[in-house]
């Protein structure tokens, strides 16, 4: 065999060899499952308003903003009339010989009820209800069909009424003090009587005045208590 023969075939052996060696080495990594897709992030929710609170949608052009009872309807009607009567006796106080004292607790009674007596006339008018105007006396009420004259809680007769109107000077104030305690009790009974009506009371404006009338007329309540006291114990003018 010549040379040239030997060398051909040494190197098909070697060429032999390095194949069967890279068979037996490293081999591809079998196919495994698909990498799963990378979460997609949500989509962020809607920043709230400034201040963070949810806003309730506007309500409707005309549309009251908060439910209201007809409990909270008889309320308001039936204070009109209430505190017209509580303005006369009030406006009494210059005419019949009161003192000082009664003279200004009367000014406060006819300031703070002419302004409430508006609030509640426009709230029943913002309604589509009747309006009464503010008079005194019995309130003409509808039961079973049937018509009444009914006097709210502690309203005056109108025997008491004439008794207030014929006093003068130290009798004015006695039967004033005497007279408008009973009248501002009768206004805290119609606050508690609104408010025991399940539903009543949750429209803004009537639980304000509803609750206003109750904190303003038990204080001024004790405040006449006290002057009572005084005319009637010391003998001197409240």
């Amino acid at each position: 065999m010549s040379l040239y023969h030997l060398r051909s075939m040494s190197a098909a052996l070697l060429t032999a060899a390095t194949v069967a060696a890279c068979s037996s080495g490293v081999r591809a990594p079998a196919p495994g499952p698909a990498p799963a897709p990378e979460p997609v992030a949500p989509a962020p929710a809607p920043a709230p308003p400034a201040g963070g609170h949810q806003h309730a949608p506007a309500p409707a052009p005309g549309a009251p903003r908060q439910p209201y009872t007809a409990a909270d309807v008889h309320f308001m009607t039936t204070m009109i009339g209430h505190h017209a009567q509580a303005i006369v006796m009030a406006r009494w106080a210059d005419t019949h010989g009161a003192s000082g004292s009664i003279r200004t607790l009367a000014g406060r009674v006819i300031n703070a009820q002419q302004d409430e007596i508006a609030l509640m006339q426009q709230w029943l008018r913002e309604r589509g209800q009747p309006v009464p105007e503010p008079r005194p006396g019995p309130m003409r009420m509808r039961m079973d069909g049937v018509e009444h004259d009914m006097l709210m809680p502690g309203m005056l007769t109108e025997e008491q009424m004439a008794r207030l109107d014929q006093a003068r000077g130290a009798e004015f104030d006695r039967l004033f003090l005497t007279f408008m305690i009973q009248h501002h009790r009768g206004a805290v009974t119609m606050v508690t009587e609104l408010f025991s009506n399940q539903g009543a009371g949750l429209d803004d404006s009537v639980f304000k005045l509803a609750s206003d009338v109750n904190v303003d007329q038990t204080t001024e309540i004790a405040r006449m208590q006290r002057m009572l006291a005084d005319l009637i114990f010391q003998g001197g003018a409240p």
